[in-house]
């Protein structure tokens, strides 16, 4: 009975991670959990009202989508600090998606927004379900970066509006943006100018400079982050009460935030129109993918530092189930906050019940205290956008692949370029269709090295870059690659070749060591090769072939084809035995 009821609590574990860490839950964790909740929510109040804005949503919208996600994704997350609700990228993508199929701010508009995070919340669930986690492999870091510093340059350009008090028409593209702000630029509003900057100079000063500032000081992390971190709130404050006592929004025609609604949102249901959901389901799948990229990798980097576990499977199943929260609240598509999960971790979340805490407080927010964000100016929202994303833009990781992999660099530029003159949806899709053909063509052409021994040892190396033995009579060549349909041929044109520029030789020798996959095209490559070498009278022999690949030559017939005896367990023994040496 003991057995059956520790067995099925382990299966509940695994689906349902939160039974874990409720189970072994102690006192000593609640002060950190408590204190992370707190000062997250008063990070993610400001972010997430300035991120439904950016998606062309009301400010409350950004609020529905901070709770109901927040509390489901601890329960079924593997992170014990990820903070899941709104961010930037997703907004953007959001705006993107259904800007044209809606006016912004509209309750057409809305419904989209929601339905697109039941699109997004039920692909994610379904990989979950399905174990696709791996799928996000295809989305390269090159393309990840290049897209990601793209968006947020877009991003900053279309807060510069509400920066500098301009009144422009939203667009999606970029270049009609700039276009818009420069024939603007004689109509900035001075007030609203000097405020945004004036928020921006307070966030960028608690950011870093009022860090160094208290450690010269001796203050200690844990209480340096409660303050660095309340800048957004201390913004929104400041903003609110200027405008409130000088009624700038009156005299100087800043533009606030206006009446927020009180309460919590009530059941949404999104659309069952075909026609809408498959017009939104491309950007769903690209909103699912890249939210899950951003999340999981917040996941892994902080679980690192803890040394635990994130399972890719059930953290897609996590934020799927958050997304159709908030789907259902009157939300939009959320994932987990990288700058907002770090905060978590560093003001000393334990587990899960933080990212719960913060949930219900900004719930209470909604229910009692909205009234108070009548004046908060859009400006000042605009400079949390801006300071948040500016970290982005992530110039350094172009540079450290062009001095790597261009090709790699190629993907970045291609992606970043795409993003911004295309729009984000279509850069992403270049930019994966991009890195797949530079893989291609990168893995069509692998390294083929000429082989001899190093000195009286084991070891083969490359006759290129060391002084090694070789035979005239064998030649001895290691394909540091899978062979498959796209290098196949390849191998065969740098065999011949070399062959021709050889005429003693008698016997090939091709090393495996590296080949983890030979497929069926490689295959046939490979008996073509063999027969047309054996009527010259030149033999074909193998070496170090892997245990998978083995099994799939002598279940094919591969190995009875060639002869048993033309198998060799390693190239030490292959050598001796042709060569002598």
């Amino acid at each position: 009975m003991t057995h059956s009821y520790n067995s099925l609590t382990s299966q509940l574990q695994q689906y349902i991670p939160a039974l874990d860490w409720l189970k072994n839950y102690q006192s000593k964790y609640l002060f950190g959990d408590v204190t992370a909740g707190i000062i997250v929510t008063s990070l993610l109040i400001p972010q997430s009202m300035a991120y439904a804005l950016l998606a062309g949503l009301p400010p409350q919208v950004g609020l529905y989508a901070s709770i109901l996600p927040a509390i489901l994704y601890p329960l079924l997350g593997t992170s014990r600090v990820l903070a899941v609700g709104p961010v930037a990228v997703d907004s953007l993508m959001v705006a993107a998606a259904i800007a044209k199929l809606a006016p912004p701010n509209s309750p057409e508009y809305l419904l989209l927004a929601l339905t697109l995070a039941f699109l997004v919340g039920i692909i994610q669930i379904g990989m979950g379900f399905l174990r696709m986690g791996f799928l996000v492999n295809f989305l390269s870091r090159s393309v990840i970066s290049g897209f990601i510093s793209g968006a947020a340059i877009i991003i900053g350009f279309s807060q510069m509006k509400h920066l500098l008090g301009l009144k422009i028409p939203a667009t999606e593209s970029f270049l009609e943006l700039l276009t818009l702000i420069a024939s603007n630029f004689t109509k900035i509003n001075g007030v609203t100018l000097g405020l945004g900057l004036a928020s921006v100079g307070i966030l960028l000063y608690f950011n870093q400079p009022l860090v160094q500032v208290l450690k010269r000081q001796g203050w200690s992390d844990q209480r340096i982050l409660p303050i660095s971190k309340s800048a957004p709130l201390l913004v929104v404050i400041l903003g609110t009460l200027l405008v409130a006592i000088f009624q700038w929004d009156q005299v100087a025609d800043i533009k606030v935030v206006g009446a927020v609604p009180s309460g919590l949102s009530a059941l949404t249901i999104p659309t069952w129109d075909l026609q809408i959901l498959q017009s939104l389901f491309p950007a769903a799948i690209a909103i699912a993918l890249v939210g899950y990229m951003e999340g999981f990798s917040g996941a892994q980097a902080l679980a690192s530092k803890r040394r635990e576990k994130i399972d890719a499977n059930q953290e897609l199943i996590a934020f799927g189930t958050a997304n159709l929260g908030a789907a259902f609240s009157g939300g939009y598509p959320v994932t987990g906050g990288v700058s907002r999960s770090v905060v978590n971790f560093s003001a000393g979340a334990n587990t899960g019940l933080a990212s719960m805490i913060t949930g219900v407080l900004v719930a209470i927010t909604v229910m009692f205290f909205t009234s108070w964000f009548y004046f908060l100016p859009q400006t000042c929202l605009a400079a949390i956008i801006l300071t948040a994303v500016y970290k982005l833009i992530d110039f350094a990781t172009l540079r450290r692949m062009w001095a790597y992999d261009k090709a790699d660099a190629i993907a970045w530029i291609a992606t970043f370029i795409a993003v911004l003159g295309l729009g984000v949806e279509e850069g992403i899709i270049i930019g994966a269709i991009i890195a797949l053909g530079l893989h291609l063509w990168h893995t069509s052409r692998p390294h083929i090295a000429i082989v001899g021994r190093l000195g009286n040892s084991e070891h083969f190396r490359n006759e290129l870059r060391y002084e090694v033995k070789t035979s005239p009579q064998v030649l001895a060549i290691r394909v540091d690659a899978s062979l498959y349909f796209a290098n196949a041929k390849y191998m065969e044109n740098f065999l011949s070749r070399t062959i021709s520029d050889r005429p003693q030789v008698t016997n090939v020798l091709l090393v495996c060591s590296a080949v983890n996959l030979i497929d069926a095209s490689a295959l046939e490559v490979l008996e073509g090769l063999i027969f047309d070498l054996k009527s010259v009278g030149i033999n074909f022999y193998f070496s170090e072939v892997k245990g998978p690949v083995m099994d799939k030559l002598l279940n094919i017939g591969f190995v009875d084809y060639v002869g048993r005896d033309h198998f060799f367990l390693s190239t030490d023994v292959a050598m001796r035995e042709l060569a002598g040496i």
